[in-house]
């Protein structure tokens, strides 16, 4: 049982770190760089990030992908996908709109965006990834 939640995990996992990868590495060039370049740092504290990476993937798991499963709905996994991305993008780009000087509210609406994208995406791949090692 553990190792069918580990393998889950792992497929969640890769798919969430190549989608989301790819995005900063296009993102980051010019529309981060324009709009909070001088926020960021000139390289990112890679360990804080995987711990990010670890946890953002533990919880699409928990909250979309196993109750998807569970439901035996695709559609369903979608939806809280969304929910999920929202909520928790929303928490942070919304938490810097409201406290952070002159943030870009264009910053926060893209990340809201791209934060319900990648989870409904993510959740899709966890839970074809979960049909196919049922």
């Amino acid at each position: 049982m553990i190792v069918h939640y580990l393998k889950l995990y792992l497929c969640t996992l890769v798919a969430f770190l190549v989608i989301d990868l790819a995005w900063l590495g296009v993102m980051t060039r010019t529309f981060y760089n324009k709009h909070i370049g001088y926020l960021m740092r000139p390289n990112p504290y890679w360990a804080v990030a995987l711990a990010f990476y670890l946890l953002f993937v533990l919880g699409i798991l928990v909250f979309v992908v196993m109750p998807g499963l569970k439901a035996e709905s695709l559609p369903k996994t979608i939806l809280l996908g969304v929910l999920f991305g929202l909520m928790t993008y929303g928490t942070y780009d919304l938490t810097n709109w409201a406290l952070v000087k002159e943030w870009p509210w264009i910053v926060s609406v893209v990340d809201l965006c791209w934060g319900m994208f990648v989870a409904a995406v993510v959740g899709i791949v966890g839970y074809l990834c979960g049909r196919w090692l049922t």
